[in-house]
């Protein structure tokens, strides 16, 4: 398995960064897995770290129709409701795009990747270097800015109010296709 650096000059840089994030798109991005599934039109799944219980019932339902639909879907895949998310997409047979709020390192990935990384139905992006080596609020915030801007559609299962969901969604509603 190796790390991807992707610069700004590189043809393989998605040209939807520059789009929607403007001065703030990141100098490089840094991969594991298949590039191509970028080319597969996401959908970037999102969800609030606190989420009413009939709506995760219907994000996990969601989450099982995608699957099954063979859908890709794009998140950072960090609260609770997107965790899960994760775990019942890894099942299917679709690609799945995974951004960690973290930089990427080969050596610590956990063994129930690797195995959908080689297959080519896991790519993991991640717009942060060798500095960033947690989650933070403000490098979470960004992240799902990021996965958002790489989606061709957002869907937002639950934003609480000031949640990073909600600003993220709110900012890239006008130049992504709605769900």
């Amino acid at each position: 398995m190796i790390l991807i650096h992707i610069d700004q000059s590189d043809d393989r840089y998605p040209t939807t960064l520059n789009r929607f994030l403007g001065n703030q798109a990141p100098e490089c991005i840094f991969a594991l897995g298949d590039l191509g599934i970028l080319r597969r039109k996401p959908l970037g799944l999102f969800c609030s770290v606190k989420c009413p219980g009939d709506l995760i019932l219907q994000t996990y339902d969601l989450a099982r129709k995608l699957r099954d639909g063979g859908i890709v879907v794009i998140s950072g895949f960090h609260s609770p409701m997107e965790k899960e998310c994760l775990s019942l997409l890894l099942k299917g047979k679709q690609p799945v795009i995974w951004c960690p709020a973290k930089r990427l390192t080969v050596n610590r990935m956990p063994k129930e990747y690797a195995g959908p990384i080689s297959e080519g139905r896991l790519l993991m992006l991640s717009p942060f270097g060798e500095r960033i080596k947690r989650a933070r609020e403000d490098i979470a915030r960004f992240r799902n800015e990021f996965a958002a801007a790489l989606a061709d559609r957002v869907f937002v299962a639950y934003a609480s109010r000031g949640a990073r969901p909600r600003a993220s969604a709110k900012r890239f509603l006008d130049g992504v296709s709605p769900f």
